[in-house]
């Protein structure tokens, strides 16, 4: 129950921004309900009709849920939290009262979604607490985790090509090509949310190209830093450096072809673009490779900014400056990193220990990571709100973050249950599938407008 109010007010924030999009106060200026019967020929009415039948619902459910969570629940601080989530929402009913009743006049729609937004976290943390009542917060954590085998003298052994395929194959492999097409669609996204009008293809050929490159460059530097690492971790031991496929040599002058064809195909677009490029490629061969990855438990977490950087890659590309859309997106997806990778290192947990990375399960245990996930899947449903709200997206984007976040928070929540590996990718599937989506939403609800 506690899940579907999360998931019930989410519905609502969402409900609430698409009604101010619509200018739904405008068109419905009566409250608690409209005095005008909803057309097709109106929308902005149906919109106000829809936002205020999701309003009594959802109210409801908060209640319901307070209430037996209040009577059921073994630990004071979700009981507590409850009540807080409760209180609030008489004071969000008056404040979309005065939204509807004065046309939304100044800043009450923000108040409105602020309210809602305190909400919705109350809410998350009771569901965060709730589902970790009786887990130890600092679960055991393994220190001396079996070693994978020695890729000389072990299982593994020094690998050749063979012929020019496997040579292609593993010179590809470099370049990580599964990261490729996730962050040109955040790339694309970032491209169609700054765009006044129509884009050139150059454009995009160039912008999504330099893209390509400048991820090859990064995943083929990241294979060269890592290779004596990867040689003690089951997932990374028949890397193509690692087992010598590609020489170390080889492998540093086609990383550095990348880089500098990234750079020159950016140049065609704009300086900005170019400079934002190899800022990416800098960011996560050296910064996030060589100091956060093997240093900080908030690798992850900082390291989300070479996810998002492609965001403002797009949004330059197009416009020559970073827009105010491009920054949310980019924040949409620098939240949504650790979401989506925690679930990875809950897999690896055993892996990461071997090669000495100070992952969060590894150190703070699998309990705090979990409840991380849930923080930061909040934080990215929240961004994707206020991104909702400023590039004036429309149903489908609505839509699909959701239903796709509903997905996702379900695996999330299923993860907390189970606690298995098979659970930690579910949710690992669940986070690309919600990334990957809604990136595709916001493409065509954009280029629609």
């Amino acid at each position: 129950m506690l899940t579907a109010a999360v998931v019930g007010v989410y519905v609502l924030i969402v409900a609430g921004a698409t009604a101010a999009i619509a200018d739904a106060a405008r068109a419905c200026s009566s409250w608690p309900i409209c005095h005008q019967t909803p057309t097709l020929s109106d929308p902005a009415l149906l919109v106000a009709w829809g936002h205020r039948l999701v309003a009594l619902t959802v109210g409801l459910l908060v209640v319901v849920t307070a209430v037996v969570g209040w009577r059921l629940a073994s630990r004071p601080r979700v009981k507590y939290t409850l009540l807080a989530a409760l209180a609030l929402f008489p004071i969000q009913i008056g404040i979309g009262a005065l939204v509807a009743t004065s046309g939304a006049a100044g800043n009450l729609p923000t108040a409105h979604l602020g309210v809602a937004m305190t909400i919705f976290g109350t809410l998350v943390a009771a569901l965060a607490w709730h589902l970790e009542t009786g887990v130890e917060d600092d679960e055991p954590v393994t220190t001396d985790p079996e070693p994978a085998p020695d890729p000389v003298d072990g299982d593994l052994t020094v690998t050749r090509p063979s012929g020019l395929l496997d040579t292609a194959r593993a010179y590809l492999s470099l370049t990580k090509p599964r990261l490729m097409w996730l962050l040109c669609l955040v790339a694309s996204a970032g491209m169609a949310l700054s765009a006044s009008g129509s884009i050139g293809v150059p454009t995009i050929l160039a912008t999504l190209g330099g893209g390509v490159l400048a991820i090859g460059a990064s995943g083929t530097f990241n294979h060269v830093l890592e290779r004596d690492v990867d040689r003690r971790m089951n997932r990374t031991a028949d890397r193509p450096v690692t087992t010598e496929q590609v020489p170390v040599t080889n492998a540093l002058v086609f990383g550095f072809a990348l880089a500098a064809a990234s750079i020159a195909v950016f140049l065609t677009v704009n300086v900005l673009a170019a400079v934002l490029g190899l800022t990416a490629i800098a960011f996560y061969s050296v910064i996030y490779t060589l100091l956060l990855k093997p240093n900080t438990v908030q690798n992850t977490v900082i390291g989300g900014a070479a996810g998002a950087l492609p965001a403002l890659i797009g949004s330059a590309a197009v416009t020559g400056k970073i827009g105010i859309p491009g920054l949310v997106l980019a924040g949409l997806v620098f939240l949504w990193t650790p979401a989506h990778f925690y679930n990875l290192a809950l897999a690896y947990k055993d892996d990461y220990a071997r090669g000495g990375f100070p992952m969060m399960p590894v150190v703070r245990g699998e309990a705090t990571t979990r409840r991380h996930i849930l923080w930061y899947l909040a934080a990215t449903l929240l961004a994707a709100t206020v991104l909702t709200a400023v590039a004036d997206l429309g149903a489908l984007f609505a839509l699909t973050t959701v239903a796709l976040g509903a997905v996702f928070l379900w695996m999330v929540v299923r993860l907390h249950y189970e606690r298995t590996e098979s659970a930690a990718f579910r949710a690992f599937h669940a986070s690309n599938a919600y990334l990957g989506m809604i990136l595709v939403a916001i493409i065509v609800d954009a280029l629609a407008i």
